[in-house]
């Protein structure tokens, strides 16, 4: 007995606390569109993830335009993309973002360096929105629209909307959704081929329309897109109405 007279509960009796939940991992990028709420901050990758996505670019034509050479802007450029990827590293965090932005930066400082066009920097990025425009434009012409594969490949659910007549206002909800994203990468590339074919005097132009409609312009049509196929308006049209992962 103890001194206050309850007996000892011996120690291998003991129940330790149980441990707190493990947070769930917010929901970023296109896995957004499987949530039951939208967050722009999680969706780009907070604060970390839009200087990660915006500095390499930014200094590239910051330094370009100060120095008038391409060599120490595309130094400074690639320096910043790496430094982002081993920050991550030294630190254990998920390094899809900065690795993307590493791999995109490392094609633009190629092309430019061995064009010797500073606008070829660019270059790039403007042949993948033309890639994805025409993806998106092709999938929703076959009956197969991009957001739906997507969202059903993330649910990991059956694409039976794209022939069950009940189904068909998801159909048409996942058709409007691809175009939607067809029509970002029109408006990117109707806004920045001009400034491209200026050459060297249209890189100022070119890298502030880049980032303009680069991570703001995605965020919006991500939440655009949600709004469509994940909202709870879109969620209620759902015939099983599944639940959605929580972040």
């Amino acid at each position: 007995m103890s001194e206050d007279g309850l007996g000892a509960v011996p120690p291998d009796e003991v129940t330790p606390p149980a441990a707190p939940p493990a947070e769930e991992a917010p929901l970023r990028g296109v896995r957004s569109l499987v949530g039951d709420d939208f967050s722009f901050a999680d969706a780009i990758g907070g604060v970390r993830g839009i200087v990660e996505s915006t500095v390499p670019g930014l200094v590239f034509v910051v330094v370009f335009l100060v120095t008038r050479a391409l060599v120490p802007s595309l130094v400074a450029s690639a320096a910043l993309a790496v430094l982002a990827v081993l920050v991550r590293l030294v630190q254990r965090t998920p390094m899809t973002q900065a690795f993307s932005g590493l791999i995109g930066v490392g094609i633009g400082v190629v092309w430019a360096w061995r064009t010797g066009e500073a606008q070829n920097y660019f270059a790039g990025g403007l042949l993948a929105n033309v890639a994805y425009l025409l993806a998106m434009g092709a999938s929703a012409l076959a009956g197969w629209p991009a957001v739906g594969v997507a969202v059903s490949l993330l649910r990991s659910e059956p694409m039976t909307w794209r022939t069950d007549p009940a189904l068909g206002h998801l159909r048409r909800r996942y058709h409007w959704a691809t175009w939607l994203w067809a029509g970002m990468f029109a408006a990117r590339l109707a806004v920045q081929v001009p400034f491209y074919l200026q050459g060297a005097d249209g890189v100022a132009a070119l890298g502030t329309a880049k980032l303009a409609m680069g991570v703001p312009l995605f965020a919006v049509i991500l939440w655009l897109t949600w709004l469509l196929v994940a909202s709870p308006a879109a969620r209620a049209e759902r015939p099983d109405r599944r639940p959605t992962p929580q972040r």
